[in-house]
């Protein structure tokens, strides 16, 4: 069940019947489920589902759901299983046959999208990026030529660093918005490119709440294959093959992978 990523009048009519009418609610921090609760006048049973007891617990939460008790998953703000915990137990109580009804609201990523004004017919979530830079560059280039909007979570102690490593990475001219604090008294939408505001944040230093990251899709090239292919061989008369596809794929903005492949049809003839 979704649940308010902070106005707390963001919460259907829906939900708050459905709050108020299972056996129990299982949140993430019973303390900010108890919260909501309380300004709704619900007097629902809250007990906590998190990464730390979810092993423990699943057996036994799936034994009372197949003996037809009620019990709504929320998390701590937005939509359950979104880098949020809970997949397990949807995933395990569908395996036990369980119906599982979902209570649609607010998401910090659709909010993000929606006020971004980037290309919204196709976009991708990506969840937090890893916290460290070689394995964050990496993640990012898996990205990179991904015809769609890429959307991160991400903290304000770790912000600039990710938007250093994403602009080095997926290019510093890619469009970038950051959305932060969504619904909040302080809610700020920034916009510019990923060099534009990976600097920013480096000079104002980590900004506080939550904060949604959202990439702009590469500009569309069409490129000639024979350039490509040019190219490619000037580079393997100066570079080992693997260095000389790297190269020039990031000049174009291809796929390394697939610019390997063509260098070893190349190289065999």
């Amino acid at each position: 069940m979704s649940t308010p990523i902070g106005n707390l009048r963001d919460i259907t009519l829906r939900a708050l019947d459905t709050l108020g009418s299972v056996d129990e609610v299982l949140a993430e921090d019973t303390r900010v489920g108890r919260k909501l609760l309380d300004a709704h006048g619900i007097h629902a049973k809250l007990s906590p589902y998190h990464d730390h007891n979810g092993a423990e617990r699943r057996p036994g939460l799936i034994a009372r759901l197949v003996d037809g008790a009620c019990l709504a998953l929320i998390s701590d703000a937005g939509t359950p299983l979104v880098s949020d915990p809970g997949w397990k137990l949807v995933h395990e109580a569908r395996e036990a046959g369980v119906r599982i009804i979902p209570i649609p609201g607010p998401s910090a990523m659709l909010a993000g999208l929606v006020a971004s004004g980037l290309a919204s017919d196709r976009f991708m979530f990506c969840g937090f990026l890893p916290p460290k830079t070689g394995a964050r560059q990496r993640a990012a280039e898996e990205l990179k030529t991904v015809p769609a909007t890429l959307i991160f979570y991400e903290g304000g102690s770790r912000l600039a660093a990710s938007l250093a490593d994403l602009a080095e990475t997926l290019g510093a001219d890619r469009n970038c918005v950051v959305a932060r604090e969504l619904t909040k008294l302080f809610e700020e939408v920034r916009s510019g490119t990923l060099g534009e505001l990976a600097a920013h944040y480096a000079e104002a230093g980590a900004p506080k709440g939550e904060i949604v990251v959202l990439v702009g899709p590469p500009a569309e090239r069409v490129t000639d294959a024979g350039d490509i292919d040019a190219a490619l061989n000037d580079a393997m008369q100066r570079l080992p093959m693997k260095a000389a596809a790297n190269e020039v794929a990031d000049v174009f903005g291809l796929s390394k992978r697939d610019l390997y492949q063509r260098a070893l049809q190349l190289k065999n003839g």
